[in-house]
């Protein structure tokens, strides 16, 4: 990989890991089309994440410094105690699969586009399901309850699938189960956090131990960080608005136009 592709992929991982088209589809794509080795695309995956996971540090970072002070400056059960429980209750499902599942999940990436391809149109039907039903609701919703959070959790454990974009599923999910668009969005953003670093974390270790062999570059490397952080800002920010505007139905015709075009490409 050189230093260019690494600038497009980590420009696809930025942008892609906060608008609701599946970032882990369309980086599958991408290193397919660029011709990347698999052990390169290993290594490169685990520091785009890593930098998406802080442009959200970034760009929430007032809400997670309120969250934080809320839940150790005090013993007494408060509203930001209360909202990190929710968060710790939606990661349920994902540890589940994280612990039990790993290497299944793992078989399901780099073996073709095929499953790219039918995810992301699930993802385009579950945003229009989504919208259509929301334009159809009089109310404005509710905030996110621990039913809810379960519920969104195994949304996201969902996700894990390349091509079922983890953003789209879990804000689709939280707006059919009623959530305000604000709401489910920051949630979504948030909720996300503690299992990506937690996965990066354990994946650098085993870069660290030799357990995962990488020829990728130095200079790839950083140039991938930096595009896939920048991007990711801008997305995060970018989302987080498109939600509140309730546009998600021109995220989920562009699901549909790439998945169904990748499904064509792959069986032709």
């Amino acid at each position: 990989m050189n230093w260019l592709q690494a600038l497009i992929l980590g420009i696809v991982q930025g942008l892609t890991e906060f608008l609701p088209v599946s970032s882990s589809g369309h980086l599958e794509i991408g290193q397919a089309l660029l011709g990347t080795t698999g052990e390169e695309n290993l290594t490169f995956a685990i520091i785009v994440h890593t930098a998406t996971v802080l442009s959200t540090l970034v760009i929430l970072w007032h809400e997670v410094a309120q969250l934080l002070k809320g839940t150790f400056t005090t013993i007494k059960w408060n509203a930001e105690k209360d909202y990190v429980a929710k968060i710790l209750v939606s990661m349920i499902p994902v540890f589940i699969v994280g612990m039990f599942f790993k290497e299944q999940v793992e078989s399901f990436f780099g073996n073709g586009l095929l499953l790219v391809g039918v995810c992301l149109l699930i993802t385009a039907l579950l945003l229009a399901l989504s919208e259509w039903l929301q334009k159809k609701k009089q109310s404005e919703g509710h905030e996110v309850g621990y039913k809810d959070a379960i519920i969104i959790g195994l949304a996201q454990a969902c996700a894990v699938l390349p091509g079922l974009s983890r953003s789209g599923t879990t804000i689709a999910t939280g707006l059919l189960c009623g959530v305000k668009k604000e709401s489910v969005a920051q949630f979504s953003f948030l909720m996300v956090l503690i299992p990506i670093l937690g996965e990066a974390f354990l994946d650098l270790i085993k870069l660290l131990q030799g357990e995962v062999v990488s020829n990728l570059a130095i200079l790839p490397a950083i140039v991938g960080f930096v595009a896939a952080f920048c991007t990711g800002c801008f997305a995060c920010k970018f989302m987080i608005e498109i939600v509140r505007r309730q546009r998600l139905v021109w995220f989920a015709l562009y699901c549909a136009i790439v998945g169904t075009a990748t499904i064509i490409i792959t069986l032709c």
